[in-house]
């Protein structure tokens, strides 16, 4: 029987809860994704003009990356203060950090008014970005997954992921609207500011909106046993989250990084890389490829919340393997119909692949916040997920576009993203099913205690 602390609430305080959780990180990914966008549509004009085309996107790209290198250690210092302080403080501070570099990239001057300062300037507020979205995943899904019940937690911690989709439309949407109004000069010179200097009016909505929401009882609960057994009498001394992470669940933390490969590059590679292939090599034009990115977008967003509500039915492990195997056999197939430049066929194939896409990133947010105990949740979710976009999600654009550049053919840049789909089907298919794990029922950050029977064989991989 759950305890008034860790009931289920009630089903509009739910509903707020999910949707400040949507809100918020739907404002960052759209930050997050636009430099994306931007990057392969202008960036490489902007601050890395007189290189080859494919040069100028590579470098381009890599300034892109460097936002991933930051994540790992955004969700050190978020997860750490999120296990210590709580979610909520946490997710104000990423949403700050994140849509203040966003609005300063709009405001930079370029290499053509200050040189070689431009891109360095560049590359510092994408390292805030990253920074700030290393923290942000792991505390918007915990805080819808603490506050739901296990029944229907797929189910629920899948809006945040929508999060995801959403940003990429509102990015794309933007950019798609102004390429279609501006004149190529136009847009090269003034309107690719628009959309970052766009951030700081969602970045207030989304800082009203997540000020309204209560903290996490799962945590409020657990925060509470640590102080009651402080003022019992002096025992061992609390472990810092990172250390409980790496001593009770390296192998959980190694799932969901391998959890992540297939997830993190197929993205990319649909989402990022589409607007440097297609564009290139299938003679589309930029207005086309951001079409149907956004159209394959919208059906991306509709379907995730329908994944996770499987994942309810069927088990995480299930859904993510069909997910990572579907994206895997779709490669070859996706890049043939790019291929035909018919602007239908571009749409089908962004938009098959963000649907098996969708399969591993719904289930991804319950499955990675049933891993880990209460007060090294933050820590080991955000661990597990941003340190695999390292090896992931960040460079696969840039290997992308260097084996285009390489190769001249799309073979190698399929291969790459199958033998991530194959990392993935290995990581899921060793892991335990968690589905109806109840959230409360976990150690401590100071070490294992008296946990039921049930729930430590559930949790031990």
């Amino acid at each position: 029987m759950s305890s008034p602390a860790t009931a289920p609430p009630a089903p509009n305080n739910l509903k707020r809860i999910v949707a400040a959780s949507l809100i918020g990180t739907t404002i960052e990914w759209y930050d997050f994704f636009l430099y994306g966008s931007a990057a392969a549509l202008v960036f490489n004009k902007l601050f890395f003009p007189g290189s080859d085309p494919l040069v100028g996107t590579l470098l381009s790209f890599l300034t892109y990356a460097v936002g991933f290198a930051a994540r790992p250690l955004g969700a050190l210092v978020f997860g750490h203060y999120g296990d210590r302080l709580g979610r909520k403080k946490l997710l104000v501070l990423s949403l700050l950090l994140m849509g203040g570099a966003t609005f300063a990239i709009g405001l930079l001057p370029t290499h053509a008014t200050i040189g070689t300062a431009a891109p360095v300037l560049l590359t510092v507020l994408r390292l805030v970005q990253g920074f700030a979205l290393g923290g942000e995943w792991g505390g918007a899904v915990l805080l819808v997954s603490e506050h739901g019940d296990a029944r229907r937690r797929g189910f629920w911690a899948s809006w945040p992921q929508t999060g995801a989709p959403a940003g990429q439309l509102l990015a794309t949407g933007v950019l798609s609207f102004l390429t279609a109004v501006l004149s190529d000069a136009a847009f090269g010179s003034w309107g690719w500011r628009i959309p970052f200097l766009l951030s700081g009016v969602l970045v207030v909505v989304g800082l009203w909106i997540r000020l309204s929401v209560d903290e996490s009882p799962v945590f409020k609960q657990a925060l509470e046993q640590a102080e009651a057994r402080k003022a019992a009498g002096p025992g061992a001394p609390e472990k810092l989250p990172i250390v409980s992470v790496l001593r009770h669940h390296w192998r959980d933390v190694l799932v969901a990084m391998g959890a992540r490969m297939a997830e993190n590059i197929s993205y990319y590679v649909i989402t990022a890389f589409i607007l440097v292939y297609a564009t290139t090599s299938a003679g589309v034009s930029k207005q086309t490829a951001l079409n149907s990115v956004l159209i394959a977008s919208a059906v991306h967003f509709a379907v995730i919340p329908c994944w996770g509500a499987l994942s309810d039915r069927v088990g995480r492990r299930p859904v993510y393997l069909l997910g990572a195997v579907g994206v895997g056999l779709w490669m070859f197939p996706f890049f043939s119909l790019i291929d035909t430049g018919g602007f239908g066929n571009l749409i089908l194939a962004v938009t098959v692949g963000l649907v098996f896409h969708g399969a591993m990133y719904a289930p991804q947010a319950a499955f990675f916040s049933e891993m880990f105990a209460t007060r090294m949740r933050y820590s080991g979710a955000s661990i597990g997920a941003q340190f695999a976009s390292v090896a992931a999600g960040a460079p696969a654009p840039l290997i992308a576009t260097a084996l285009l550049s390489d190769y001249g053919s799309s073979t190698p840049i399929a291969l790459y993203v199958i033998g991530a789909a194959v990392l993935t089907v290995l990581a899921v298919a060793v892991a335990k099913e968690t589905r109806n794990r109840d959230l409360s029922e976990v150690e401590s950050a100071a070490g294992p205690e008296v946990v039921p029977a049930r729930t430590a064989d559930a949790h031990t991989v």
